[in-house]
């Protein structure tokens, strides 16, 4: 097996609404949002989607910004890979090239923080710096931390940001990338009436 053999973009992730209704807020994401573009998996602990890229983006987004609609402070973690050896072609909507199915609202203030792994790339230090500029070109950089670099602005713009770096970070021969998100919305931290730091 080899680097970058699969196409699949695959996605597991975990919402966690900071209240009491938590179950009905994470289910009514799912139920409302449409994911007939994606294989998907619910179990006890995440979710996993997998399909082509901008389906999946477009159905992770989609789900954060429902579940953050109810105005309640939540925290979304995900991580993205692609063209890892030991995927499978099984469960997975590949070959779709219909438009993506849900409209992505401006949304809410978002804290984000993200870590970008292209492996078998020797020049990888390159591809992440490349991207950090790229965050800082779109207007969604905060700061650079330990372990990962911190993206913030509205929903739509912060997705954007990183459909589109995990898109670019999968260039070259044998591209296996791996990428991590951790955000935050909503919360009272953020400060503001309009939650921008």
């Amino acid at each position: 097996m080899h680097c970058g053999t699969s196409k699949i973009i695959g996605c597991r992730f975990s919402l966690h609404p900071m209240d009491s209704e938590f179950i009905s807020i994470i289910k009514g994401a799912l139920s409302e949002v449409d994911l007939s573009t994606v294989w998907r998996h619910t179990d006890d602990v995440s979710t996993v989607i997998r399909g082509e890229g901008p389906h999946v983006f477009n159905a992770l987004a989609a789900l954060t910004e429902k579940a953050a609609s109810h105005g309640k402070h939540i925290a979304m973690n995900a991580t993205f890979s692609v063209g890892c050896p030991g995927d499978t072609s099984g469960d997975s909507y590949m070959g779709i090239e219909d438009p993506v199915k849900n409209e992505i609202p401006e949304g809410p203030y978002v804290s984000s923080q993200f870590s970008l792994y292209p492996l078998n790339q020797s020049d990888y230090m390159e591809t992440i710096y490349r991207e950090i500029d790229r965050a800082k070109e779109r207007g969604v950089y905060n700061e650079s931390m330990h372990y990962a670099t911190g993206i913030h602005g509205s929903l739509k713009n912060v997705f954007a940001f990183y459909e589109e770096t995990f898109t670019e970070a999968q260039i070259g021969e044998h591209p296996h990338v791996v990428m991590t998100i951790n955000m935050s919305i909503h919360s009272p931290s953020h400060g503001g009436p309009d939650n921008a730091r």
